[in-house]
């Protein structure tokens, strides 16, 4: 048996630190220094010293008080996790770090931060937190959680390797040539590794289920790229591969490089670069202009081989799915499956399929009320085997070299209440109605949000995470720069973009309900049209499950989606499953009326 952790000491030793330092506090993040969604486990500060292994929050350490916040889709797990007499736990929207820091800080206190784990724009944000408070936010020269954190791991060293065109469809010449056209700099910092692995068409391993080479590079307007990238992690045929127009440097030359721009006009995101990066190149002399990272949007538009690679590899995904839940039907209502057994068999099912690489995130498979927490992650306290009368939630998707899927169903063990199916309906009324939309040119996904939440409101009801978020070809599952949500966006949606449909419902302590497909956004057509149109092709294919539904809540237009959708994901999948499966899937695909 494992030892218990001191969680108290752990904040103990930290705040012993800060005062060596003459800091009155500190600001923890769930970030690394390329601002990733999933952080490698050298980066997993607030883990270390709360125990909260959520993908998304903030500790903010004072004397004599501490808080821990996150949204919405861990505000269940983290009361869990935290010891709340250690810290106050908040949700970070409703009551948000830089309220907290106002009303606590202490008069002339000072607050510190990793200026590597934080965008310019959060530090301007903690910045006037602190002023209301009557302190001041200071900046550390090395992090003093590490220096109390000893055991903390190295840092991931995976092989960086080529990306065949294959299946990135366009050569990294090519890229660096477009988006140096169209550069105003004379230089661009490039801090966020999916873009790099995009521009450059590599791929790594630093960071769990996200294909990702942990870098730094900076962008010539002629072209030239400087890759700065330490030399054990220079994989087989990389030089070769990235060619002369791409310098491959140390890694720790990288502030060097930042000096040696001085005087040059140079591109930053303020929303994704670390704000050290802003500070160096700001001591250098260079000229700051602040733009978005110009490779978030061509990315995120999937050329022809890429689409085709989507399509295939949610082809092979869906059969993988279909088998899981037909192995499901039949194992399910016995009463012996639980949680890490059914995700073991998923990813098994999974394994077995052409170009997999890995899953896309770490499952989340929930029984009963464990699938009320929006990303639930199954442990040995935690698991639960599948219930008689209960939803069993599973989120899953995996990484394949020619594409990247996500997909959720929810699934009936058993007879379902009458409410349940009820609520179950509405949330696929919801996922219907952006399946089936059309919309402008220049239409957000801010707008199109309320479409998925109208059935759900109409009972008073409603779910806290966004509808929808961006997807990368073999990169990672999250991207942007579009979304659907009820976040105010300026990024419209655009032919070419990946993006989830994930509408959901979950009742505390007793079930939850998600349906997640993802979309392609395309050209309508629509010849009468006034305005050019968009609409979406719904790229996943898997059964929605009928026996949870309350058909006559159903208009005939959504009977009519349904009925098209599963004669598609027959069509589709019948050929590349067994014969037991296969007449699973013609009686989970039959027609509704």
């Amino acid at each position: 048996m494992s030892a218990k952790i001191d969680w108290a000491g752990r904040l103990a030793a930290l705040r012993g630190e800060l005062v060596a330092r003459r800091l009155d506090g500190f600001l923890v993040p769930m970030a690394d220094q390329y601002q990733n969604e999933y952080v490698p486990p050298q980066a997993q500060r607030i883990t270390w010293l709360t125990g909260f292994t959520g993908s998304a929050g903030m500790v903010v350490v004072l004397k004599d008080k501490a808080a821990a916040f996150t949204d919405g889709r861990y505000t269940l797990q983290i009361a869990e996790q935290v010891d709340g007499d250690l810290y106050e736990c908040h949700h970070i929207v409703d009551a948000p770090p830089i309220d907290w820091i106002a009303e606590n800080l202490p008069k002339d206190g000072k607050l510190g931060y990793d200026s590597w784990l934080f965008t310019e724009a959060g530090v301007n944000r903690f910045q006037k937190a602190a002023e209301i408070a009557g302190g001041e936010l200071t900046a550390v020269d090395a992090n003093p959680l590490d220096a109390v954190w000893r055991d903390q791991p190295e840092a991931p060293m995976a092989l960086v390797i080529p990306h065949d065109i294959t299946f990135a469809g366009e050569s990294s010449g090519d890229k660096r040539a477009r988006l140096a056209q169209a550069m105003t700099a004379e230089a661009v910092v490039l801090t966020a590794p999916d873009s790099i692995a995009w521009l450059l068409n590599i791929r790594g391993g630093d960071v769990a289920h996200s294909p990702l080479p942990l870098s730094l590079a900076i962008l010539h307007d002629d072209g030239r790229v400087d890759l700065f990238l330490e030399a054990a992690k220079r994989g087989r045929g990389l030089g070769d591969h990235l060619g002369n127009e791409v310098s491959l440097q140390p890694a720790d030359a990288f502030a060097g490089a930042l000096d040696g721009l001085g005087k040059k006009s140079v591109q930053v995101d303020p929303g994704s670069a670390a704000a050290w990066v802003f500070e160096r190149l700001a001591a250098a002399g260079a000229e700051i202009e602040r733009g978005s990272d110009p490779c978030q949007l061509p990315k995120a538009i999937k050329n022809d081989v890429e689409l085709a690679g989507a399509r295939a590899s949610h082809s092979r995904d869906g059969a993988a799915l279909t088998r899981f839940l037909h192995w499901l039907s039949v194992f399910g209502p016995q009463g012996e499956i639980d949680e890490l057994g059914a995700e073991a068999q998923l990813e098994e099912f999974r394994e077995e399929g052409e170009h997999f690489r890995d899953l896309s995130f770490p499952t989340i498979t929930g029984s009963g009320p464990n699938g009320a927490i929006v990303h639930y992650r199954v442990s040995a306290d935690s698991n639960r085997k599948l219930g008689a009368g209960e939803f069993y939630l599973v989120d899953s998707g995996a990484q394949y070299l020619d594409g990247t899927t996500d997909v959720t169903r929810t699934v009936a063990i058993g007879a379902p209440s009458d409410e349940m199916r009820d609520r179950f309906t509405r949330v696929l009324k919801g996922h219907i109605a952006i399946a089936t939309t059309r919309f402008p040119e220049g239409t957000t996904g801010a707008q199109l949000d309320v479409l998925a939440r109208h059935a759900l409101w109409q009972a008073g009801l409603d779910f806290d995470h966004g509808t929808g978020h961006g997807v990368g070809s073999y990169l990672n599952v999250h991207e942007g720069p579009h979304s659907i949500s009820k976040r105010q966006q300026t990024q419209d949606l655009r032919p070419g973009m990946v993006v989830s449909n994930e509408p959901g419902y979950y009742k505390t302590g007793a079930y939850g309900i998600r349906i997640e497909n993802l979309l392609v956004v395309r050209a309508a057509d629509m010849p009468d049209a006034e305005r050019t149109m968009l609409e979406f092709e719904t790229l996943t294919l898997s059964p929605i499950d009928r026996n949870a539904m309350a058909v006559d809540l159903l208009s005939e237009a959504e009977k009519a989606w349904l009925n098209a959708y599963h004669q598609r994901v027959y069509d589709a999948l019948s050929p590349q499953v067994d014969d037991p499966t296969r007449e699973w899937l013609d009686e989970a695909t039959r027609p509704i009326s």
